[in-house]
C-alpha cells in the first residue's frame, strides 16, 4: 500500500517536471525551428473571433479549437510514456532473473504396466 502511495506521489511530481520540460524547453525549440511559432496560442476561432487575439482573449470572446494546446499536451504524454517505458525496462533488467525450472522427474511406471511387460517378456522366452 505504501509503495503504491509513493509511486503516485513520485508520478505526479515527475509529470510536473515533464510538463515543464515540454512547455519551457522542447516547445520553444520546436517553435523556433518552424519559424518562431508559439504553439500555446495556436487555435481556430469558432465564433468569428479575429485571429490576432491570444488564446486567453479568444476564449473569453467565444468558443475556440485550441489545437496548439493539444499538441503540447500530446507531446508531454509521449515524453512521459517513453520515460516510464525506459524506467520499467531498466527495472526489469536490474531484477535478478529466476533460474529456469528443472523438468519434472518422469512419473513412475504404473504397476499394471510393469506386470504386462513381465507377461510379454515371459511369453517371448517361452517361444
Amino acid at each position: 500500500m505504501v509503495d503504491l502511495a509513493v509511486g503516485v506521489i513520485i508520478g505526479g511530481a515527475f509529470g510536473k517536471i515533464v510538463d515543464s520540460l515540454v512547455q519551457d524547453v522542447v516547445m520553444p525549440v520546436i517553435g523556433k525551428l518552424v519559424g518562431g511559432l508559439d504553439f500555446s496560442n495556436m487555435y481556430i476561432p469558432l465564433n468569428g473571433q479575429s485571429a490576432g487575439l491570444t488564446l486567453v482573449e479568444a476564449k473569453k470572446a467565444g468558443a475556440v479549437l485550441a489545437y496548439g494546446n493539444f499538441l503540447t499536451i500530446a507531446l508531454n504524454f509521449l515524453i512521459l510514456a517513453f520515460v516510464i517505458f525506459q524506467m520499467v525496462r531498466l527495472m526489469n533488467r536490474a531484477r535478478p532473473q529466476p533460474a529456469p525450472a528443472a523438468p519434472p522427474p518422469p512419473a513412475p511406471t504404473p504397476e499394471d504396466v510393469l506386470l504386462l511387460r513381465e507377461i510379454r517378456d515371459s511369453l517371448k522366452t517361452q517361444r
